[in-house]
């Protein structure tokens, strides 16, 4: 039974014609495809373990073609006018949108996010498209007034080059999509290494976009590529030259290893990493909705979220109410079947990430922390899947565990006096990507959201710390990478600046007043 809802599954998502006697292509480029020198990848689903495909796996050389033919794709991409470029990113959107029932299944069983967050994502991308193709019109520079006579001083936006997109098993489309729309509409190419926890999301995403592309006629054969496999492959895109710019999204290790290696060679990176994402709940806070945020934000894609609510930090006044309604809300969470209308909490990724929740949790009482609610394994999961129930946590301390991200639904609790006082827990760990504070009094708001407040690159007033919307830019600082990517005017990131002087005059004023007479 499970393996022919698995088939089905592949099947709807439209990927049937990519697939050959050997199992899925570890490289796509365009229509065409190759298996892989290496030894492939085996797809399983975190559902409940079970086996859904074979994926092939790249060599050095197989790479090294694909980003040569998107070097001379894009010498052709970038002459086509952006509004034109937008029309493909606007056909992407036609394609996703009649296949976001069966693009969210494949999300499921990829990566076991309950049905209706893997709606979201799909919904996400079709946003994310949306957006890019209004932008293919607004791709604005600067007039600048000029100190000469008879000058013009302006800023014009090019693009940029071949893209490489690094993403995790998490959002294994929407983030893709973050780069890739912007990027296409930009004028550059894309060659996109998915994690290895999700091929088949990738291919289906590559999908949609060769099947556009082949429909506009302007559009480059080697437009867009997936290249499955490992760190090794991250690390030849990495090292490489031609490639522009390289968006990657995952842990803060993994940040490091990767700016190290673009660096080296000063090349462009856009990084966005791991968060240990905090609310602060004030004495003064509608307490209703901020145990619906909180719920939500600790416990939605079972704490897998880079965004997801690791630590909460509530006045001392009302910790104790506020944990006993935790408490009675996590006893109605429904653990299990992410692919059963009403589930709350489907599974960890894999077996490894149960051991890091546990530890963690284990580190915690070492330090004193008292587990109130959860933490153990589920019951009520799929056999063969990894299934835990998630854990609120009272600190005495914001102890050395409690600065470390732990990538599952563990939330620790921790008192605080004065707002200072709290902020000043909020800041202490190395990560800055989302933050939220909880009240209704406008001064406590104000100083949270201003330079004194939260240090990071998302900070809300009563709303929860996930769940972003693409209109704006989504990073983080700190440990968490201090990219930008969305909305805003993140589509800088895929572009180059190119600031220029025209002068219409008779003659050669030099700036500054400089006077060079000769002859």
């Amino acid at each position: 039974m499970t393996t022919q809802r698995n088939a089905a599954i592949v099947a709807a998502a439209q990927l049937s014609g990519w697939r050959t006697s050997n199992g899925f292509p570890g490289l796509c480029q365009g229509r065409a495809s190759c298996r892989g020198g290496n030894a492939a990848i085996g797809a399983r689903s975190p559902v409940d373990g079970s086996a859904i495909d074979v994926v092939g796996r790249p060599d050095g050389a197989e790479i090294n073609a694909a980003v040569a033919a998107a070097q001379a794709a894009f010498l052709r991409w970038r002459e086509i006018p952006a509004p034109r470029r937008g029309e493909l990113v606007r056909r992407i959107a036609a394609l996703a949108r009649a296949r976001k029932a069966a693009l969210a299944d494949l999300i499921t069983l990829e990566t076991g996010k309950v049905r209706e967050e893997a709606l979201g994502e799909v919904q996400e991308l079709i946003d994310i498209c949306d957006f890019a193709v209004g932008l293919s019109r607004q791709l604005y520079g600067l007039s600048i007034a000029s100190e000469r006579s008879d000058h013009r001083l302006m800023e014009q936006w090019h693009p940029l080059g071949p893209v490489a997109i690094v993403t995790a098993f998490n959002f294994p489309m929407a983030v893709w999509a973050w780069n890739a729309m912007l990027a296409l509409v930009c004028g550059d190419t894309l060659l996109w290494k998915p994690s290895p926890r999700a091929p088949l999301c990738a291919l289906a995403c590559h999908a949609l976009v060769a099947e556009a592309a082949q429909a506009l006629p302007e559009a480059p054969a080697d437009l867009s590529a997936v290249i499955q496999g490992d760190d090794i492959s991250a690390a030849q895109l990495a090292d490489d030259a031609r490639i522009a710019l390289v968006s990657a999204t995952g842990s803060s290790r993994m940040g490091r290893a990767l700016a190290q290696r673009v660096g080296a060679r000063l090349g462009r990176y856009l990084l966005e990493l791991g968060g240990n994402n905090a609310m602060i709940v004030s004495a003064k806070a509608d307490f209703d909705l901020a145990l619906r945020a909180i719920v939500f934000a600790a416990t939605g894609t079972c704490g897998q979220r880079c965004t997801s609510l690791r630590r909460l930090i509530v006045h001392e006044s009302v910790i104790d109410h506020l944990s006993a309604a935790l408490c009675r809300a996590y006893r109605t969470l429904r653990i299990g079947d992410p692919f059963v209308d009403g589930t709350h909490v489907g599974p960890l990724i894999d077996e490894p990430a149960a051991l890091c929740f546990e530890q963690a949790l284990q580190r915690a009482r070492d330090d004193g922390g008292d587990c109130l609610r959860g933490g153990g394994r589920s019951v009520d999961g799929v056999a063969g899947g990894v299934y835990v129930e998630p854990a609120l946590v009272r600190m005495p301390a914001q102890t050395a565990i409690v600065r470390t991200e732990t990538f599952a639904p563990l939330l620790y609790l921790l008192a605080y006096r004065d707002l200072d006082e709290a902020i000043a827990l909020h800041n202490a760990v190395p990560q800055g990507l989302s933050s939220a504070i909880f009240t209704r009094d406008i001064r406590e708001a104000e100083i949270f959201l201003s330079a004194r407040g939260s240090d990071c690159g998302i900070a809300n007033v009563n709303a929860g710390t996930s769940g972003a919307e693409i209109g704006g830019a989504f990073g983080g600082e700190k440990d968490s990478g201090g990219g930008r990517e969305s909305g805003s005017d993140a589509w800088k990131n895929y572009m180059r600046r190119s600031t220029n002087t025209i002068n219409y005059g008779a003659d050669l004023p030099l700036a500054q007043g400089i006077r060079f007479d000769f002859g």
